[in-house]
Order: structure tokens, then sequence, then C-alpha cells
């Protein structure tokens, strides 16, 4: 894979100038592309910024993303060539660093269930993962440093997973979700894919203007918290040994790693997560659900036929649900710095007729913490993650433990 921070290095120092850093993405791509399937399209002659954080760093952004030099097309033949006016701050963002936008990366339709043709670049015989699946693959294939994807339900974090890169889904609305098309305004959340934590943080850092996030100085004993979420029911064997790995690694480099019970509360918010997801889904496509329900594709059209049945009363009642479980998790987060848990059931599965389940994942979206997946375990060729979660508006927490959880793998 492609390191961020090592090419910001060599570009910093002069070895490398930033088209050169560019020249080698798109070297990567024309080597790997054809096998993996990760872009919908591509710029047809990037130039490097000469200024900026990120000047010579090619990023692939999630086509559910406005971008104002290539299409939108959201998965679904009924966006087929749309072009928005305007780049989505996010993308403004990634620009104003430097970075250079190389194309748009597939997206399951509207970043829900039906899976793109993207295969995993680590096994093609199964899935990358989804709703991010390009930017997922296209950083696990070598192909550029850094990518753009959102998370629903588990759409950052799985598919990293499945893909062997890092991947941050940071605090809720810490990058905006304006000019993304929406799934669900409670839970939608932009997220950054890269080779490693570091990578994350560089990039992270850049985007947002948060230097704190590039912190480095490990603690000396972190508290970490073991989150079993046994109310998303067992993980696959890979999905324990990832975490097993994991903690013990962890432990061996000096952490404390005590299992912390969750609140019924939380336990709870789990549960209701479906019903404020679809609820909003429902309404947030309306329009395409309306006028072009056919063209829908088959897994979310019987999911938001579904969704027409839920009330307002229920989906009320979930959210108060998630308010008193955010207030209750803050709580019992006391004593701990981070807590370390699945990232995915387990490896990747086989074909493409899923993109996999994000039962693990979804708690931490409703609550809108930041989750960080470190590749920890590889079962018969295939990654399987672990994700590093910190309280809420700690995502230099969240990154700096991850980096301590990552370098602790790298050692055992």
């Amino acid at each position: 894979m492609i390191s961020l921070a090592e090419l910001q290095h060599r570009i910093d120092r002069g070895e490398l100038s930033p088209q050169a850093a560019i020249t080698q993405s798109l070297q990567a791509i024309g080597g790997k592309e054809q096998a993996v399937g990760a872009f919908v399209c591509r710029a047809d002659n990037p130039r490097a910024a000469s200024q900026g954080l990120l000047r010579g760093i090619a990023v692939g952004i999630k086509d559910i993303i406005d971008t104002a030099d290539f299409p939108t097309e959201m998965g679904s033949s009924i966006y087929k060539g749309w072009r928005p006016r305007a780049d989505a701050p996010g993308v403004s963002m990634l620009k104003r660093a430097g970075a250079t936008i190389i194309g748009k990366t597939t997206t399951t339709a509207f970043a829900a269930l039906d899976p793109t043709a993207t295969l995993n670049p680590q096994h093609p015989g199964h899935t990358p993962g989804g709703s991010s699946s390009g930017s997922a693959a296209a950083v696990g294939a070598g192909m550029i440093p850094l990518a753009l994807g959102t998370q629903t339900g588990g759409s950052v974090i799985r598919p990293a997973s499945f893909c062997g890169v890092a991947a941050i889904k940071p605090s809720y609305r810490l990058l905006p979700t304006v000019g993304v098309k929406c799934y669900s305004w409670t839970l939608d959340t932009v997220g950054l894919f890269a080779a490693g934590v570091k990578d994350l943080a560089h990039g992270l850092a850049a985007v947002t203007g948060r230097p704190e996030l590039l912190n480095e100085a490990a603690k000396d004993r972190p508290r970490i918290g073991l989150v079993m979420q046994d109310f998303a029911g067992a993980p696959e064997k890979a999905g324990w040994e990832a975490l097993r790995t994991a903690a013990s690694a962890a432990e061996r480099a000096g952490a404390s790693v005590r299992t912390l019970a969750l609140p019924e509360i939380v336990a709870e918010a789990w549960r209701i997560h479906p019903i404020v997801q679809d609820f909003e889904a429902y309404l947030a496509l309306a329009w395409e659900y309306q006028t072009h329900h056919e063209a829908l594709p088959p897994l979310l059209r019987a999911r938001l036929d579904a969704s027409a049945d839920i009330t307002s009363a229920a989906y009320d009642g979930a959210r108060g649900v998630a308010n008193r479980a955010r207030r209750a998790f803050a709580e019992s987060f006391d004593g701990f710095d981070i807590l370390l848990t699945f990232s995915a059931p387990g490896a990747a599965p086989k074909g493409l007729a899923s993109t996999g389940d994000p039962r693990f994942n979804r708690l931490w979206t409703l609550l809108g913490v930041p989750c960080v997946n470190i590749p920890a375990y590889v079962a018969d060729g295939l990654p399987v993650g672990v994700q590093v979660i910190a309280r809420f508006g700690d995502d230099a927490g969240a990154l700096q433990g991850a980096r301590f959880v990552e370098a602790a793998l790298a050692r055992s």
C-alpha cells in the first residue's frame, strides 16, 4: 500500500515532486484497476498542487459525494451522468489542503445494500465490503494513499477490515455531510481510508486543520476496555482471533485490558438503530422511491418497502433511546482511555452476493463516537480488523490509541 505520511515526508524533503507522487498512483491504478474495479471514473490528466499539506496525494471520492469535476451517480442508473454544480465541502477541504482528486470510487446504490462489482484486492473471490467498496479496495490494492467513504451502519470500518486497510469513522459531523447523498441524517458520517493509522492522522489533520490529531506521544499504560457486544451475536472464529490477538499484543506492550460490560440501554440502542436508519432512509429517498421505484436495486427497494410501515411514534421512541444511550455510554467509559472490539464478524464473505454484516459497527455509528479500524489477523489470506473506539469528540485519542495497538501488533 502507499503510505500518505511517507509520501508527505519525501515531498517535504525534496526527494519526490508532488507530480511524481501523483504519477506513482496513476501507474498503480493502470496496473491494478482492471483486476479490482474500484473506480467509477478517473481524471484524464490530473495535476498536482504546488502547495498544501496534501500536495502530491491522490484521493478517491466515494460516488455519493458531490464533485464538480466528475459525475456523481450514486451507484444508480437513476443518476447516470448527473453532474453537480459544486464540490461537497469535504471535497473542497481536501482540495484546499492540496490534494488531487483522482476519481470517483464505487458505492453500493445510495450507499445501501446491493453489492457493486468491485473485488476484494486481497482475495478477488470475496467481497470488499460496502457500501464504501471502491474506496477501501483502491487503498487496499495500493492504488491511492487516501480515499473518502461514508458510514451509516458499518460502511467504513467493515470494508476496511475486509480489505486490510486502516480507516477512521470520525466523531459525528467532524467532517461535513453537506453534498453527500443522504440516507440517514442522524447517522451518516464521512470517513477516511489509508494504509496505516499514522496516514489517517496526517490526512484527517490536513483536511480539518486540526494539528492535535497528529499527537504521536503514546501512553505508557493505556487503559483498554474490551467490549464483546454480546447483544450483537457471536462473531466467527476469525473475528474472535483478531480481537484476541490485538488484546494480547496490547497487554504485552504494557496496556491494561479489562472487559467492559455496557449498560442495558446501550444494548437497546443497538436494537433500535435500524428503526432510526430505515425511517429516515424512507424519507431521504422519497423522490427516488416514488418516481423510480422499479429502477431501485432489489435489496434497497425491499428495505424501503418495509420501512413504509415504521411509525413516527416508533421513530421518536428510538431517538429517545439513542439519546439516553449516549449519556449512559459516556458515563460507563470512565476508567478507560479507549475501547477495543470487533470490526466485523469475521473475514470477508465469499462471492459478491453480500457486502457483509454491519452488526458490530452500527452501535458506534448511532452513538456518534470515533472508531478506527486496524488490521489485526489474517485467516486463509483474508485480513480481519479490530476497531478502537474513543469518547465522542476525542478523535485524537482514538488515533493515539489505535497507533498504540497497531504498534503492539507489529511487535508481536
